[in-house]
């Protein structure tokens, strides 16, 4: 008879330093139940098994192996399940029992790296997984959805400076420019590469060039906008915002810079005024969820003007 079952489960409780009757209490079973279960007489109901595994700080396929061990807790337990799959689902286990730990101020010293371990290696997988899905977005044609293809590009680059490439992109992008200086979309990029790299002196002479080769293209003067707000040529900021909007941006993104920038100076009157129109802009088109921000922001300005 195969006894791996009932010796497992007398020695996860045994290194769990548990009596019978304890986990009997803990199950809501006669002591008797527990003894034949590690007995081999009779086993426990296929419900009563995740209760166990988690009593017992396994998980339920470790009953079923000649070599496991109990861990600490529950949440150590499925944070090693997670570095072994790299599964996002096994990391959501993993994550609401870390927090239960941290709730009741229990997290150790050990559960605190082992959480922090999950967190990195959950942050590889969306890294790669990111990387991917803009991949596959810039391998369609430009026809089927510029502003999709466009938009991952941009994420793309923000992505990658995260990770230090900063330089890479803004090399690549002036190897674009050089191959084809007549695409204003590829200038766009380059102002962004270098604001990404927090290099504003650069972007914003490249921006001058941008706006005289490409004077009718709006997206140049939001992101010449951000420039200008970086190195604090606020008028002249408010100048390109506008000259954005009056040729028509995709999705008010030069209200929302306005808005955000008079914020940031404390001119909240100017800064709620703009962000309650963003807000009846959107709820006007249906957009409800998207107004929330604005909403609170305006919310936001008032009480700094109030007080």
């Amino acid at each position: 008879m195969n006894t791996v079952f009932s010796d497992n489960l007398k020695r996860f409780r045994q290194e769990k330093k548990l009596t019978q009757e304890q986990v009997a209490e803990a199950l809501n079973v006669g002591t008797h139940t527990v003894s034949r279960w590690e007995c081999g007489t009779t086993l426990p109901d296929v419900l009563m098994l995740p209760r166990l595994a988690r009593l017992y700080c396994v998980t339920v396929d470790d009953f079923y192996k000649e070599s496991s061990t109990a861990y600490e807790n529950y949440a150590q337990r499925l944070a090693s399940v997670f570095e072994a799959t790299h599964d996002p689902e096994d990391f959501i286990r993993a994550d609401i029992e870390f927090k239960k730990l941290l709730q009741d101020n229990k997290l150790s010293t050990l559960d605190m790296w082992l959480y922090g371990v999950s967190h990195q290696f959950m942050m590889n997988y969306c890294i790669e997984k990111a990387f991917y899905w803009f991949d596959k977005v810039l391998e369609r044609s430009e026809s089927e959805d510029s502003f999709s293809l466009h938009r991952a590009k941009l994420q793309k680059m923000k992505l990658c400076s995260q990770l230090g490439r900063d330089e890479e992109n803004i090399r690549t992008q002036k190897e674009k420019i050089e191959k084809n200086s007549s695409d204003a979309n590829e200038w766009c990029m380059l102002l962004a590469a270098y604001m990404f790299a927090d290099q504003y002196e650069q972007a914003y002479e490249w921006f001058l060039k941008a706006a005289e080769l490409f004077p009718n293209e709006w997206e140049v003067y939001i992101h010449g906008g951000d420039i200008c707000k970086k190195l604090k040529k606020y008028n002249e900021a408010f100048e390109c915002w506008d000259k954005a909007e009056c040729l028509g941006t995709d999705f008010l993104d030069g209200k929302y810079s306005k808005a955000q920038c008079f914020e940031d100076i404390g001119e909240y009157e100017k800064a709620y005024s703009i962000w309650c129109e963003i807000a009846e802009t959107l709820t006007n088109k249906g957009y409800v969820i998207e107004a929330q921000m604005p909403k609170q922001h305006a919310k936001a300005c008032l009480e700094k003007i109030n007080a």
